[in-house]
């Protein structure tokens, strides 16, 4: 299946919700929420694209890294390339319901296990969200990562609970969903948690064998504060620019919180990623794992599994490319000095 004809059927089945833009930067969608947009004036958006494709890399060929090794190991999970699709739910309201919301999970959790990556599956409202993510990770015998959105009261337990039942290893909170509106919308309004509320939850997911996710941190203290916590991963993120207009792009932030918790914490990182090069970029700003949303759903929406599948074939060979190119033998060989101009 060629990436072509993704995205040619993933541009009719999306109409009226996403266009599949030549390059997806947010331009044309801003304000499109519910939707692919960004949020109010789509900066946030613009910003994650803007400032990773404003990251250069110093081209080098006199080096014997002729075929790069661009697996990596992380949570316990192993990756043929480092990248995880994110967790995205609300397939009818966001992407026009040409899948259903089961069918939609079980392309990308399917697409992503037969690539030899890792999948993430969201939350949110109506409940058939949460049970079409729940009943992807049981049909991949647990290989995907469950997120829970930050509920109040009971309902956050009880979807935890439900998630370990999965036999998933690895859960995730995207605290980045706190006030956003289309669940505010719904009448059903997440919120910050603050950090003893996450050390329950998290010493709840550590008690039942599992590892946690923390997504939405943007600050060097925050990433301070979910050490101190207990996380054991954190997703460098703004939400897609979908829940706070006027914030910088991730790939502006990833440095200085890589500076200070790199080694100590697994740092993943989402925003504008849309190629194999992009992937690169963001492992030498300091990213263990790159987590990649709008473009998986296109892929899933246009070719289902098959899609997801062509859709990591095409990263990996971008990848592959632009490793050889700045002489990376492996991946952890990605960092500052295959970027030009970088100072810090």
């Amino acid at each position: 299946m060629e990436m072509k004809d993704v995205r040619a059927r993933a541009r009719e089945a999306m109409k009226g919700y996403c266009r599949v833009c030549p390059v997806c930067d947010g331009r044309a969608c801003s304000g499109e929420v519910p939707g692919m947009g960004g949020l109010g004036t789509g900066s946030a958006f613009r910003a994650n694209v803007t400032a990773l494709a404003g990251v250069k890399l110093n081209m080098r060929l006199m080096h014997g890294a002729a075929q790069p090794d661009t697996a990596t190991s992380a949570l316990g999970l192993d990756f043929d390339i480092p990248v995880l699709a994110a967790p995205i739910g609300g397939v009818s309201f966001n992407m026009g319901g040409a899948l259903s919301e089961d069918a939609y999970v079980d392309a990308i959790l399917g697409g992503c296990r037969a690539s030899g990556i890792v999948g993430c599956t969201g939350d949110g409202v109506p409940p058939f969200i949460i049970d079409a993510a729940l009943g992807g990770i049981r049909k991949v015998d647990g290989h995907g990562i469950v997120f829970i959105k930050p509920w109040d009261g009971e309902e956050l337990e009880q979807k935890l609970e439900a998630a370990f039942d999965t036999g998933a290893r690895v859960f995730g909170m995207d605290v980045d969903a706190a006030g956003l509106i289309t669940l505010r919308k719904m009448g059903r309004p997440v919120s910050p948690k603050t950090p003893e509320q996450l050390r329950e939850i998290i010493a709840m997911v550590h008690a039942a064998g599992g590892k946690f996710i923390l997504k939405g941190v943007m600050t060097v203290d925050e990433a301070e504060l979910a050490i101190t916590v207990g996380a054991d991963a954190i997703v460098v993120s703004n939400h897609g620019g979908r829940v706070l207009d006027h914030t910088p792009g991730t790939a502006e932030v990833l440095p200085d919180i890589a500076e200070a918790v790199h080694g100590r914490i697994c740092i993943i990182v989402d925003g504008g990623v849309r190629d194999g090069v992009d992937v690169l970029k963001m492992l030498a700003l300091g990213a263990d794992l790159v987590m990649i949303g709008r473009p998986f759903a296109v892929a899933a929406i246009g070719g289902g599994q098959e899609g997801v599948a062509a859709y990591v074939a095409a990263l990996k060979a971008q990848l592959t490319q632009a490793m050889v190119l700045t002489g990376c033998a492996n991946v952890a060989e990605a960092d500052r000095r295959i970027l030009y101009g970088f100072k810090r």
